[in-house]
């Protein structure tokens, strides 16, 4: 997550003190990441350093110490808002590397490792289902994360499901069917404007 984007945006409504960039910050996104205040000052003295806000003249960092974006600043959220996330590598995702290690470990079910990350899963997305039907009215950007995280776990279940019936079909080939060397990947594709 950029936090200094989101910083950014925020100051692009106007000036405003560290504490309310805080406030609005946690606000916004659903008050499901809460934000340091520390990490807000640490994060608009790299904004400040950079050229991209502009403080108060006040000798130090506080409550009171005014921020607001410059106009080299409000090119770099515009250049952020419109550039899409790195996603061309897939992340180090934990949940994949222990399927993969257990798959090839001789002593291990995997299709019992499977099920217990499933279910735990299945448990997650129950408790986010009733998040949901408690805040979807209330709360816009909660709402939003909400479904994003149920999008997100379904993807995960999913990719359990067919990642289980891959080993198990792996299982019943006969050695040596498997292809001998494997496709590369493609390199990171460039999407900035």
């Amino acid at each position: 997550m950029s936090i200094r984007h989101a910083l950014l945006a925020l100051l692009s409504e106007g000036p405003k003190y560290g504490l309310q960039l805080r406030q609005e910050f946690e606000a916004r996104t659903g008050e499901v990441w809460p934000l340091n205040v520390g990490q807000v000052y640490t994060t608009l003295q790299r904004l400040e350093r950079a050229g991209l806000v502009e403080s108060d003249d006040g000798p130090e960092d506080g409550p009171q110490k005014g921020f607001r974006i410059t106009p080299e600043g409000e090119e770099e959220l515009a250049a952020w808002l419109r550039t899409p996330p790195d996603l061309s590598l897939p992340p180090r995702d934990e949940l994949v590397i222990k399927i993969l290690i257990a798959a090839r470990l001789p002593d291990v079910d995997v299709h019992e490792v499977v099920q217990a990350h499933r279910r735990y899963l299945v448990q997650l997305m129950q408790e986010w289902t009733r998040l949901k039907e408690y805040a979807a009215d209330r709360d816009l950007e909660f709402a939003l994360v909400v479904d994003a995280e149920l999008f997100r776990l379904d993807s995960v279940v999913r990719w359990l499901d067919a990642a289980d019936g891959r080993i198990k079909r792996a299982a019943l080939e006969p050695p040596g069917s498997q292809p001998s060397r494997l496709p590369r990947l493609p390199k990171k594709v460039g999407v900035r404007p």
